[in-house]
């Protein structure tokens, strides 16, 4: 199964050392790094706000427990956001090219 995770980084450098080790690791095809993304979020019982960067990872459902292992390993956050969605259609040779560039 096809999935897209999302995972908000501190910072822009932050999200691009985590998309690189993702890609070199063929555990994502691609990764979107959408910079100064205003989050507002309830954390340790108040409200906050920071400015982060969104990963928008391409992968394979079989690949998510070693994603979550190598974002967790190089994320600065204590409880990163890390959520994966099923991709119920795309386009066949985007999907093949998702599969050739995992193996």
């Amino acid at each position: 199964m096809y999935i897209v995770i999302l995972v908000t980084a501190s910072n822009k450098k932050e999200g691009q050392l985590i998309a690189a080790a993702l890609v070199k690791a063929k555990l994502a095809a691609c990764v979107n790094i959408i910079d100064k993304v205003d989050s507002l979020f309830f954390w340790e019982s108040k409200i906050d706000r920071a400015k982060e960067s969104l990963l928008v990872i391409k992968s394979k459902k079989e690949k998510l427990p070693r994603i979550i292992k190598l974002v967790k390993s190089m994320h600065s956050y204590k409880v990163p956001e890390i959520i994966a969605l099923p991709v119920i259609s795309g386009d066949k040779p985007y999907l093949r090219w998702i599969d050739a560039s995992l193996r």
